[in-house]
């Protein structure tokens, strides 16, 4: 093969991995950029998203696996390797492509972008590896390196899931972030309900089944989406189910002033729009750092037909006490910038580059972001705070300090279904993303009490 080895879909994915290791951008955003780059088919774009989410998700395991099989090389290109890691995912990983046609391509991509050295180095190294199989993990003496590498993660994240969930718990974690992500969506039930949703996406060839975790969602199991009535008529939104948990958590009354410190992209604005009615004067005031982003808020609340309860403020979520006055709101909602780490499955690359240290750094800004807010919420109001990450120290241990600091406030127990019960401690709410296959998601609830 030639240079067509360029316009491959593993030449793509090559390119994407290379990417994302030099740190430019998380893996689902620059997905969306090299499939509209590519032009690329909805088979392709398939294919694509899985070598690289695959390739990204098993990195640690990939690097242990191939480490044997280079340690005498002396000096390797990144590409290469990645391009070797690539090769062994699929091998291993990928049934439905047939061994040759990988080794195949590999060579040609290693031809084409190196040399014929390289190619041959290449070639090498994957009959190799087809001819000896693989190193096996139970080789690993400590149990936590060992653990840490069967899932790939880092060792630091690996040790604290395990003082947090257990050794089994935190094994079956990291497996399930080797799946793929669900579709989920929030149906705007005042219009429609979960059972018709359904039924009309069926008319269009998507298959949905019923939320168990949130009354108001669907997860999509075939079909796209994006493309249907019901997404474009703006009954439809795509929101991760754990997400859809925070609205309702708030307790909204259709007259309430609700603030939504830190809002973008607005899918959980428009969830709390859709409890307020501007008949009652009921409104939402959302807030962002960034001007785009503030658009992006209203955008939404217009696709969502709630643009006459929403009212979107350029506002850094520090500044909120210099610029409402005291007793503004009935409710507050600080889903506070976090580290993410809920979002693995979707983000798979988000694992490696997060630090310890970024943990202590983001616990003060959200602390910050809650002393900030908390005098404009009027007395028995209620203060959701919630996180897309999974460790104590943006969670428990972050309302743990706001509350001894601030006696005026009482921790309530969050409002869940039944199924739920069992992800509630101390009144919070973790959700881990093995648990429902959703994001890992955290939710407290804090209540000013009144004067007395």
């Amino acid at each position: 093969m030639s240079h067509d080895a360029k316009k491959t879909v593993r030449f793509a994915a090559l390119q994407a991995l290379e990417r994302i290791q030099k740190g430019g951008a998380y893996s689902n955003l620059l997905l969306n950029e090299e499939i509209k780059k590519g032009q690329l088919s909805a088979k392709d774009s398939r294919l694509l998203t899985e070598l690289v989410y695959g390739t990204v998700s098993r990195q640690l395991l990939l690097e242990f696996y191939l480490k044997p099989f280079i340690a005498n090389a002396k000096k390797i290109d990144a590409w290469v390797k990645l391009l070797l890691e690539l090769s062994i995912y699929q091998l291993y990983f990928l049934d439905r492509i047939p061994d040759h046609a990988i080794l195949n391509e590999a060579v040609d991509i290693a031809k084409v972008r190196g040399n014929v050295g390289i190619s041959k180095f290449v070639n090498g190294v994957l009959r190799n590896i087809k001819r000896q199989g693989l190193p096996d993990t139970a080789t690993i003496d400590d149990p936590i390196k060992r653990l840490a590498t069967q899932i790939s993660m880092p060792q630091w994240l690996t040790k604290r899931l395990v003082e947090e969930i257990g050794m089994e718990q935190t094994k079956q974690l990291g497996i399930s972030l080797f799946s793929p992500s669900q579709v989920s969506l929030r149906v705007d039930t005042r219009k429609i309900t979960r059972k018709q949703a359904i039924e009309s996406l069926a008319q269009e060839g998507i298959e949905a089944i019923e939320s168990t975790i949130s009354e108001y969602g669907i997860i999509a199991k075939k079909g796209f989406v994006a493309k249907s009535q019901l997404f474009n008529d703006g009954l439809l939104t795509i929101q991760d189910e754990s997400s859809m948990l925070v609205a309702p958590a708030l307790q909204i009354e259709n007259k309430h002033q609700v603030l939504d410190a830190c809002a973008a992209p607005g899918g959980k604005t428009t969830h709390i729009a859709s409890f307020l009615a501007a008949k009652e004067n009921g409104r939402v005031t959302a807030l962002d750092i960034h001007k785009q982003k503030v658009r992006l808020i209203e955008e939404n609340a217009i696709r969502m037909h709630v643009e006459d309860v929403v009212k979107a403020k350029e506002l850094d979520a520090r500044k909120v006490n210099h610029t409402f006055a005291q007793s503004s709101f009935d409710r507050i909602l600080v889903d506070a910038p976090c580290s993410g780490l809920g979002l693995m499955r979707r983000k798979p690359d988000i694992k490696y580059v997060k630090k310890p240290e970024d943990l202590q750094s983001l616990s003060a800004i959200q602390l910050e972001i809650l002393e900030s807010v908390a005098p404009s919420l009027k007395p028995s109001g209620i203060l959701v705070y919630s996180t897309c990450t999974i460790l104590p120290e943006e969670n428990q241990e972050v309302v743990k300090q706001f509350l001894q600091k601030h006696p005026e406030f009482e921790l309530i127990q969050v409002t869940v279904n039944e199924k739920l019960n069992a992800s509630l401690k101390e009144k919070m709410l973790t959700i881990f993303p093995h648990q429902y296959y959703t994001d890992g998601f955290f939710i407290s609830c804090l209540r000013k009490k009144t004067m007395r």
